[in-house]
């Protein structure tokens, strides 16, 4: 696998959100701590691959969310995400077992209880260092975020570089 294939599904997630640059914005920002975080970690390359291309997606099914249920609730958001997910990678060269991991994440980013690998960790941590800023935690809630749901030694640290934790 190579980096065009990030590149190529950047661009496929820019043209979908077309026109709202909060979520592109945001998208990019995860897969950018995601990607950091992933080589600061020696993540295998392969598993960087997966996992900067779910980072791109993770929020793929909210506009599809917010038309069908009126609402960007996690679980809605997971349901729609996966297969479109699937669909936007349908022509990308990549391994059947690697669309089913990123689609599985993407269907289950907001299911913390089911995480089962550093790349998923990764992926929940860099959601959460975007979203912490985004909705103006206070410090409160960010350590107990960071209580409950930071693994990463990498994680952990941009964390609390970032809140001077």
């Amino acid at each position: 696998m190579s980096d065009t294939i990030v590149a190529k599904v950047m661009q496929k997630m820019v043209e979908y959100f077309r026109g709202d640059s909060k979520r592109i914005q945001h998208a990019i920002k995860v897969y950018s701590l995601a990607r950091n975080i992933a080589m600061l970690s020696n993540l295998k390359r392969d598993k960087l691959i997966v996992l900067e291309i779910t980072a791109l997606l993770h929020d793929i099914g909210i506009l599809e969310s917010e038309r069908k249920y009126n609402s960007t609730a996690g679980h809605y958001q997971e349901m729609e995400g996966a297969p479109i997910a699937r669909n936007l990678l349908k022509d990308m060269p990549l391994e059947q077992d690697d669309i089913d991991r990123i689609c599985y994440m993407v269907g289950h980013h907001h299911s913390y209880h089911v995480i089962d690998d550093i790349d998923f960790q990764i992926l929940i941590e860099s959601d959460f260092l975007v979203n912490l800023h985004e909705h103006a935690i206070d410090n409160e809630g960010i350590i107990k975020i960071r209580e409950q749901y930071f693994k990463t030694p990498v994680g952990k640290q941009f964390l609390d570089a970032m809140y001077d934790l």
